[in-house]
């Protein structure tokens, strides 16, 4: 590039742009020189650097501007271009190049300076809410959010934190074993991305299929193998397509359990571990994870049937007839954690999340990369869907394990629902800690090594070696060296290339060790992805550039298998092990490293910092400082006293990373959850009636349920908001003391004539109407011509109807009423958005008085949704938003509609939509403040209902499925063209659905507009059991049921 002035001239003017010229200076220098320019004055420009014979603009232009920004394009582009012969083409290029590098710095610039201003607004934003919620704790604290015990430790205290209780020795597992062996618990986990199988697991064979997959498999076999513990199911995804192994497509696989004397117990008949893979999605296709959201809601109704049916199977097998529930339901990974909190609010079972990695930190880490904008990264990763999703894990959470305390403070600290000084003033909230992963180390038997002589174990000394030795050291050509060994897939984040750097630029490390690359398994280097071709062949031309033939070695294939073969082989040769990424979330590798008595260096960034207090055998680094990395490295291989001292405290300590340690841990924490399941009681299960048996017979057990209903009183509420929530109380207990002494006075037949809310369970179908972008008396015709299109089959009671609505129960009575459609005309009203479950009741005798409604409402519904519920505290930060908003506006834009509030929904009027907040902000002001609600706006944006966090109409419907055994695939959901807030659940699951669509369907409000993730990306209108019809007649209505199988042709 001799010569060529204005390239120069162009980089210096992008040195200038980027100021620090001393940094670039030590950048491009390389050697001694590094350091003394590294001092010189940052004000110093790069034209006088250059005049010195410091700055290279060529080598800058090459390893810092061009790898700076990781276009592996332009790097390429850039190796063509400086091949050409022709000096006019060279140069026309390289100036066209240089004009691109500009570009792309000043995007950065932009993006980076946009990114900052948000945070810093969003920054003000939530410390004015917490600072606000802070100083009303003492008097505003709900009942959900007090917890069971105020006075217990918190566990985000410094001593929980920074020293968790462990078993110490062997004698103390036996003794927890045989506490807690007479249990018989079952336990739900749940990883749904990825090939997931038991043995022979396709590790690194993409980015889905990776150390959780190992994780998950491992954690399963250990609890499955744990006293205590009668069955583990992990539920995955079912997969049949032709690229993937046959076994992925297999229902159900037993994994064998652990051998340990510790961990024996009595098997039973569905005892042990199992994979479950339950249908949903594409059956054909094999889709990345980001590619998985809109069938998160079909696998939570598959998940929810199996779950079902187990609890009654075990049972029948060690519960004494009575359902077996999960105590907990674990999710992992965002589309996991946001199935489990479904499972986990229609079961009302205990939640458990492990995050793995956290949708927030990585986007402000590619947002810091300056290449792409939020919604380019967005396009790409679905990361505002996967972000709202581990929002609402930490809403309905009542454990998040982490593995590092770094994960905590820095990573779940960048959700609107988590603040650690919040929590500690709450000192019930959420338990968060970390819980490091297990390992299963007895099969492992580390060599004896002599410090004065070759590593050996004599007794070993006659079986031949692994294959996998040949194939490493055929690369060496002196293999007698200590190996430093690096188990990382080829990804920038894995900081290969430094640890390259580090050791070709240290001559005595060269000298002293060799280097061994573990990097995945390749074929061809071009067919692989850019992003790791790239750093693949950075690192061979940094092995040529180096001169490191015969010193670093990097097989293109290795077996998962195999991997314990590796470490042995470094350990023999007194090597160590090293994990230099830039950020660790945990590191299990040298926790694998440490059990083969292998020495770590490795990052201080993450994980590693939790395990070297722990294993304390190793050194700390800078993944930045290629000097300290080498040093560190040096220090450990060339001090024969150090390496064998940190290779017996990793030995010595290493069972604190135990599987049994894990899942005492593990059990330790979620027993002190209250225990919380399906509370109810029948003399019949609902399931289990045939279908043959009359809607009558179902009603044998009314009078076991009847005590746990009430009448709705939302017709009369009182005007004063101080007495409104005694009277209403008050109401509540006489209606259902009245309830009670009615049932008791009345025969199961008398009832049976009267009350026909539990023929649900005899139903074959049934057709839920949920259309919501319509006007009134749209609505009500839809409602007569289904009615219509089905009269046959509601003459024989084999189809039922249910209204689901954001409608209060008295507006939809007023509705009913104005259209002349009888209340009796329908099994059952989803009302208040899902938070409210109504029955119709024709009978006199349970109504408190003439003008109350002829419902009565499901308690044990409510028992389901009330988790974390504010209540009265919600309510008043509500009144209290509402009237800030109202003031900044000068008009009222938002005030309470106590007529249409019930216990479970705090409803307002909105009287400009215009000025009206989004839900996006609404949920994140509340999150703030420690409250857990779920928030949504009516179609028109004219009703706002805030209602219990796991409560919604899709809820409803699966609880409809859990409390009567009305399948959720015999239901079939008919919607408009748009709908509320909750529209998305609506369209999804294993029900049918039927858009209604034609110029009836009126314009979603403005509201809905600003959503954090559009409709298409979480929603399937693909799906095979989705019909659309133009409008809404009799005969098109018929023809849709009828292709559903509803009704006969």
């Amino acid at each position: 590039m001799a010569g060529n002035d204005w390239i120069n001239s162009y980089l210096e003017a992008i040195l200038d742009a980027g100021g620090a010229a001393g940094e670039i200076s030590a950048a491009a220098g390389g050697g001694s020189g590094v350091a003394g320019a590294s001092g010189e004055k940052r004000d110093k420009s790069s034209l006088m650097l250059r005049e010195r014979g410091r700055f290279s603009p060529a080598r800058y232009f090459v390893e810092e501007v061009i790898s700076g920004f990781d276009e592996t394009d332009l790097y390429k582009t850039w190796v063509r271009t400086s091949a050409m012969r022709s000096p006019q083409e060279r140069n026309t290029r390289l100036e066209n190049m240089s004009w691109r590098i500009w570009n792309l710095a000043r995007k950065k610039k932009q993006i980076e300076g946009e990114e900052a201003s948000r945070l810093s607004k969003q920054h003000q934003e939530r410390e004015e809410a917490r600072q606000y919620a802070a100083a009303d704790f003492s008097e505003d604290l709900s009942e959900g959010e007090k917890g069971e015990n105020s006075n217990e430790p918190s566990i985000h205290d410094e001593r929980t934190m920074t020293r968790m209780p462990r078993i110490g020795s062997t004698d103390a597992i036996e003794a927890w074993a045989s506490q807690h062996k007479d249990k018989k618990l079952y336990i739900v986990l749940i990883s749904i991305h990825g090939l997931i199988r038991g043995e022979n697991m396709e590790l690194g064979r993409d980015s889905d299929t990776g150390g959780q997959v190992k994780y998950v498999v491992e954690l399963a076999r250990a609890l499955g193998s744990t006293p205590g513990i009668y069955r583990v199911d992990l539920l995955t995804r079912q997969i049949s397509a032709p690229d993937v192994d046959w076994s992925y497509g297999e229902p159900t696989e037993m994994l064998s359990p652990i051998c340990s004397e510790n961990f024996g117990h009595e098997m039973g008949e569905s005892s042990g571990a199992y994979i479950v893979r339950i249908p949903f999605g594409p059956r054909d296709k094999y889709i990345p994870k980001e590619h998985l959201w809109p069938y998160i809601q079909e696998f939570v109704d598959g998940a929810l049937v199996h779950i079902v049916q187990m609890s009654k199977v075990l049972g029948e097998q060690v519960g004494s007839g009575q359902p077996v529930w999960p105590v907990v339901i674990h999710g992992h990974y965002a589309d996991a954690g946001d199935s489990a909190a479904l499972l986990s609010g229609a079961l009302n079972v205990p939640m458990v999340f492990t995050g793995h990695s956290l949708g927030r930190d990585k986007l402000e880490q590619i947002l810091k990369q300056g290449r792409q904008t939020r919604d380019e990264i967005n396009a790409t990763y679905k990361i505002m869907r996967r972000i709202e999703a581990e929002e609402l894990c930490l809403d309905a959470s009542e454990i998040i394990i982490t593995s590092t305390r770094q994960e905590i403070e820095q990573q779940w600290g960048l959700y609107d629902g988590f603040d650690l000084t919040m929590a500690r003033k709450l000192r019930a909230r959420i338990k968060r800690g970390a819980i490091p992963p297990g390992m299963e180390f007895s099969h492992i038997a580390p060599h004896d090594v002599d410090l004065d002589g070759e590593a050996g174990n004599e007794d070993d000394s006659a079986s031949p070696d692994p294959p996998i030795w040949a194939d490493i050291m055929r690369f060496f050509s002196n293999p007698r060296k200590p190996m430093i060994l690096a188990l990382a897939r080829p990804d920038p984040k894995k900081n290969i290339t430094t640890l390259i750097k580090a050791f070709g630029e240290h001559r005595e490390l060269r000298n002293l060790a060799n280097l061994t690359l573990i990097m995945g398994n390749r074929d061809v280097i071009d067919e692989m992805s850019s992003t790791n071709a790239a750093v693949l062949t950075s690192v061979l031309k940094l092995i040529d550039k180096y001169d490191l033939y015969g010193q670093v070695a990097y097989p293109k294939h290795h077996k998962q298998s195999e991997v314990p073969d590796i470490y042995r082989l470094a350990a023999r040769t007194k090597g160590v092990f090293i994990n230099c990424a830039f950020i660790e979330p945990f590191g299990l590798t040298l926790i694998e490293a440490a059990a083969y008595g292998l020495p770590m260096v490795a990052t201080r960034n993450g994980g590693p910092v939790d395990i070297h207090r722990v294993l304390d055998n190793g050194i700390l680094v800078d993944p930045h400082n290629q000097n300290e990395i080498a040093e560190a490295l040096y220090k450990l291989v060339s001090d024969k006293h150090l390496w064998a001292q940190c290779r017996q405290n990793g030995l010595k300590n290493i069972h604190q990373f135990s599987w049994p340690e894990h899942c005492k841990n593990y059990l330790s924490r979620v027993g002190t959850l209250k225990p919380r399941h399906p509370r109810w009681q029948k003399s019949n299960d609902a399931t289990e009636i045939s279908e043959a048996d009359s809607p009558e017979d179902s009603l044998r057990d009314v009078h076991d349920i009847s005590l746990n209903l009430k009448l709705s009183l939302d017709s009369e509420k009182s005007g004063s908001k101080e007495g409104n929530s005694n009277i209403v109380r008050r109401h509540l207990e006489d209606a259902v003391q009245k309830l009670s002494i009615s049932v008791s006075a009345s025969s199961v037949e008398g009832l049976s004539e009267n009350v026909r809310w539990p023929s649900l369970c005899g139903r074959k179908h049934i057709i839920v109407i949920a259309v919501d972008s319509v006007q009134d008396a749209d609505f009500v015709q839809i409602i007569k011509n289904i009615f219509e299109a089905s009269s046959y089959r509601r003459l024989s009671c084999s189809v039922g109807f249910v209204l689901s609505t954001s409608k209060s129960i008295s507006e939809i009575h007023a509705l009913l009423i104005s259209g002349g459609i009888e209340t009796s005309d329908f099994d059952a009203f989803i009302c208040n958005s899902g938070s409210d479950l109504c029955y119709p009741s024709s009978s006199s005798e349970d109504m408190l008085s003439p003008a109350e409604l002829p419902f009565m409402i499901d308690l044990d519904y409510h028992t389901q949704i009330e988790y974390r519920w504010g209540g009265e505290g919600l309510r008043k930060t509500l009144i209290r938003w509402a009237a800030e908003k109202n003031s900044e506006s000068g008009q009222n834009v938002i005030v309470e509609d106590e007529e249409s509030s019930s216990t479970y929904c705090i409803s307002f009027k909105v009287t400009n939509t215009e000025a009206a907040s989004p839900v996006k902000e609404i949920r994140r002001t509340m999150r703030i403040q420690a409250l857990r609600c779920h928030v949504l706006y009516s179609h028109d944006g004219s009703k706002l209902n805030v209602i219990p966090v796991l409560a919604s109409r899709s809820q409803a419907l699966r609880y409809l499925y859990i409390r009567w055994g009305v399948e959720l695939s015999n239901m079939t959901v008919v919607v408009g063209e748009s709908g509320d807030t909750d529209y998305e659940s609506l369209l999804g699951g294993v029900h049918k659905t039927i858009i209604l669509k034609g110029s009836f369907n009126a314009v979603p409000n403005q509201v809905h507009a600003a959503r954090s993730y559009s409709l298409q990306d979480v929603v399937s209108f693909e799906k095979p059991g989705l019909a659309s019809v133009e409008g809404y007649g009799p005969d098109n209505l018929k023809s849709a049921l009828q292709k559903f199988g509803i009704l006969k042709d």
